[in-house]
């Protein structure tokens, strides 16, 4: 993925101070964990409660104890097949998401027929797992958009697939909802590396990043800003043709824009 100049030593403190900070909640945090003690019962069915009412309780370890024990000790069980699909449960909610995606996708493969399947509701968590992932806006570190996207992406990616393969899925809204959020991320990270070219006179760099922009994510409020700016480019590469159609575009789409104003003069002038 793209990245641009290296920080500063002021910003690097500064984020290197936010890194120690975060490692002193996280140790302190696991200093306050629960207790991840078990009593194993002796039907599948009693060690399923168990761990039912250690992931309402958010005691993942504890959680993911019961069930690994119900896939050793009753493993032809239809306790067994739930086991897998709730330590699927307790690796998201531990925020193990990488692990999470792997077990639900397994899940799919295995139970197609499973109601956790074809409710959507597993295919739901692997997308909603990359969207636990997504680069964080902590005020001491580099805003998200300046920050790699494949989280993003693959959030994006899985979500819609989601979406498309399960239109009835009681999911849906929610998936819907970080669909919404990615392209939004997805469009600021695209626009901040179409600036970033432009300003150091790269306005192809800047073509191929806006164009992506609009055609991927059409919706995301950046329409007004990036047809003025790629028809800009496009005159800097010798492209006037291409640089008109973006700002009769422009106009078209966004008559009562600042943007199209200047549209609206920048035709003038290419015209004349």
């Amino acid at each position: 993925m793209f990245s641009p100049n290296a920080p500063s030593r002021p910003a690097l403190a500064l984020r290197l101070a936010a890194a120690a900070i975060l490692s002193t909640v996280t140790v302190a945090c696991g200093a306050q964990s629960k207790s991840t003690k078990v009593e194993y019962s002796v039907s599948a069915k009693q060690n399923y409660e168990k761990g039912q009412e250690k992931l309402e309780d958010e005691n993942w370890i504890a959680a993911a104890k019961y069930f690994s024990f119900i896939k050793a000790r009753f493993p032809y069980s239809k306790y067994a097949t739930l086991a897998e699909l709730r330590l699927a449960d307790a690796e998201f909610g531990a925020g193990q998401h990488l692990a999470a995606i792997d077990s639900y996708k397994l899940f799919v493969k295995f139970h197609p027929t499973h109601d956790s399947v074809v409710n959507g509701y597993a295919s739901f968590r692997v997308g909603e797992s990359y969207f636990k992932m997504l680069p964080s806006d902590f005020w001491l570190l580099p805003p998200s958009y300046e920050k790699d996207q494949a989280s993003t992406m693959d959030a994006y990616r899985e979500l819609t697939k989601f979406v498309e393969k399960y239109p009835k899925s009681p999911y849906v809204k929610r998936a819907g909802k970080m669909i919404l959020e990615c392209g939004k991320r997805l469009a600021a990270h695209e626009w901040y590396v179409a600036e970033f070219y432009y300003k150091n006179d790269k306005p192809m760099g800047t073509v191929l990043r806006l164009r992506e922009l609009l055609d991927s994510y059409p919706n995301s409020g950046y329409g007004p800003r990036a047809l003025l700016l790629l028809g800009r480019a496009y005159v800097d590469v010798k492209m006037p043709a291409k640089a008109k159609d973006a700002w009769q575009k422009l106009v078209e789409k966004h008559p009562k824009t600042q943007q199209a104003k200047q549209a609206r003069s920048a035709l003038a002038k290419l015209s004349g």
